[in-house]
């Protein structure tokens, strides 16, 4: 584990690379901070956070992400309930179930696992949520209560990276951060939170996305890049200045002989090439998915004490 008071840091094996984000090792720090937190609030009469997950079908990558949040939940002394739906599920039978959860005051928080089949609005799901019990911050009111700075639940991945960047203490503050993808779960909010006045913030953003013309001309003026475009080793050694910061959000799943399961996760970024220029990047897996979670977990917590809401 990384001790962040006395500042070590872990650096690439290889010795000629720049640091490597280690969101492992940061995200078992703050479950230890979590855990230290229930345990007062028991101490103090409370009862446990509980949160409840919702998935819908038999996705592999789904599964995994839900089986890895229940076992979060127990490492911290959360309460977790897993509803599990068969793929066949219809709409109306899951916002039924989604009002039974708003409407339950022993439900601190909870999430609907995505993506849902295509019979299913995956937007009128996020709607039907409760906006205060809404700890993956999805809903528009969170989104834009974000946006302009208020306390709200922000959306996991976003605060995750948020976080790195602190438990760092990577400046931000005037720097050229480039995000690449503008999706409404990591590109556009964790773009306004990079903007926003405070640390980590107080960037100047470009958010490009696969109308961008002249990308590589763009990411060479970044001294942060954030990739969240979902494509497998898009960002290549010859689009990196030297000294950037590299968060790669990418996890794609790809056929490999090199693995008992058949395929490996693959970031965003060409590892290989990039890391001997960058200043720190986050290694794919066990960088930025795994303080993922740990951002769910703090928003549960958040939502047990009433802190925001």
């Amino acid at each position: 584990m990384i001790d962040l008071n006395n500042n070590t840091k872990p650096k690439s094996p290889s010795g000629d690379l720049g640091v490597l984000i280690d969101g492992k090792a940061i995200s078992e720090q703050i479950k230890t901070e979590i855990a230290a937190e229930v345990e007062a609030m028991i101490a103090a009469g409370k009862k446990r956070p509980h949160l409840a997950v919702i998935i819908v079908g038999h996705d592999g990558g789904s599964e995994t992400y839900v089986a890895h949040k229940v076992k979060s939940c127990e490492q911290v002394g959360f309460t977790s309930t897993k509803i599990t739906f068969e793929a066949d599920v219809t709409e109306q039978e899951l916002l039924a179930k989604i009002d039974e959860l708003n409407k339950n005051t022993d439900l601190d928080g909870f999430i609907v696992q995505l993506p849902l089949p295509k019979h299913i609005s995956e937007q009128k799901v996020i709607e039907a949520i409760d906006y205060r019990k809404d700890v993956d911050g999805f809903h528009p009111i969170n989104v834009g209560r974000m946006s302009i700075g208020l306390p709200c639940y922000v959306s996991a991945t976003p605060a995750g990276i948020i976080e790195l960047l602190r438990r760092y203490e990577i400046p931000t503050a005037g720097k050229n951060c480039v995000v690449i993808g503008r999706s409404n779960i990591v590109g556009k909010p964790v773009a306004s939170l990079m903007m926003q006045k405070g640390y980590p913030g107080d960037a100047t953003v470009t958010v490009c996305h696969s109308r961008t013309k002249n990308l590589k001309e763009i990411c060479l003026q970044a001294d942060i890049i954030i990739a969240a475009l979902g494509q497998p080793e898009f960002l290549k050694g010859d689009m990196v200045k030297e000294g950037a910061v590299i968060i790669d959000v990418g996890t794609t799943r790809v056929p490999s002989t090199e693995t008992k399961s058949g395929f490996k996760l693959k970031g965003d970024v060409a590892f290989d090439e990039v890391a001997p220029k960058a200043s720190y990047i986050t290694p794919v897996p066990g960088g930025v998915g795994p303080m993922t979670i740990i951002s769910l977990l703090k928003n549960t917590l958040l939502a047990a004490k009433g802190a925001i809401y």
